[in-house]
C-alpha cells in the first residue's frame, strides 16, 4: 500500500515512514505543503498521513482543497494541537481520522490498517479467498492453515491484489504502489513477482486479464 507521508519535522518523518515500512507500507515522505497538495490532486494514494503544521500552506487548506477537488483518498491528521474544536475542524475539513502528537507508531499503523480497509470496503483485517487467508495485521497470508513464504514486494502485491479483489488492477497501478515514483521499474517487474506468486500459491490463483490487468480467484490448487 502507497502511503504519503506529510510531515515537515524530519525526525518524526523518518519514523513514521520506518514504521509503516516495517508494516508492509511504501512510505513517500513529503515536507512542503504546495508540493503535498500537488501530489495529492495527482498521485493515487492508499492513504495520506498529514501534519496541520506545515510550511508554505497548512495542513487544513490543503485537506480542504483536495476535497474541493474531489479527491477522495483517506487522510489521516497528525497535529500538536488536541483541542477537542481542533478536531472537529479537521473532520470537518475532510479527515478521516485524526491524531494528536506524541503518539505511539503503533497506534498509527493500526490507524493506518483500518482506513485502508474500511475505504477498500472491509472491516475485518482477515480475508479469505478459498482455501487462501491473508492476515493484514499479521502481514501474513497462509494456504489450507500453511504459512506461505513471501518476500516484502510479493506480500505487498498479493495484499493490494486482496484490498481490491472486485476489480482488475492493471499493472501501472501496481507499480505505482509497490514502486512509487520509480521509474526504472516496468511491467517486466511485476511479470516476474506474479510469477513467484503463482508458484508458491497456485498458478490459477492470480489471474490475467489481457490488456486490463491482474485479479484474484480461487485457488484451483
Amino acid at each position: 500500500m502507497r502511503v504519503l507521508v506529510v510531515e515537515d519535522d524530519p525526525l518524526i518523518s523518518a519514523d513514521v515512514g520506518a514504521a509503516l515500512a516495517a508494516a508492509g507500507f511504501r512510505a513517500e515522505p513529503c515536507s512542503d505543503g504546495d508540493e503535498a497538495l500537488f501530489l495529492g490532486d495527482t498521485e493515487d494514494y492508499d492513504l495520506i498521513v498529514l501534519d496541520l503544521g506545515l510550511p508554505s500552506l497548512d495542513g487544513l487548506s490543503i485537506l480542504r482543497r483536495w476535497r474541493a477537488n474531489g479527491r477522495a483518498m483517506p487522510v489521516l491528521v497528525l497535529t500538536a494541537r488536541g483541542t477537542w474544536s481542533e478536531r472537529v475542524e479537521g473532520i470537518e475539513a475532510g479527515a478521516d481520522d485524526y491524531l494528536p502528537k506524541p503518539f505511539h507508531m503503533e497506534e498509527l499503523v493500526a490507524r493506518a490498517r483500518a482506513l485502508i480497509r474500511r475505504a477498500a470496503g472491509h472491516g475485518s483485517a482477515i480475508q479469505t479467498l478459498g482455501d487462501l487467508r491473508l492476515d493484514a495485521n499479521q502481514m501474513r497470508v497462509t494456504q489450507r492453515g500453511k504459512p506461505v513464504n513471501l518476500t516484502a514486494l510479493e506480500y505487498r502485491l498479493v495484499a493490494y491484489l486482496f484490498h481490491h479483489r472486485d476489480r482488475t488492477v492493471p499493472v501501472t497501478e501496481l507499480l505505482e504502489h509497490l514502486y512509487g515514483d520509480d521509474d526504472s521499474r516496468d511491467v517486466n517487474a511485476i511479470e516476474a513477482i506474479i510469477a513467484r506468486l503463482r508458484r508458491k500459491i497456485g498458478a490459477g490463483t492470480i489471474a490475467n486479464r489481457r490488456g486490463f490487468g491482474y485479479y484474484l480467484r480461487e485457488p484451483t490448487q
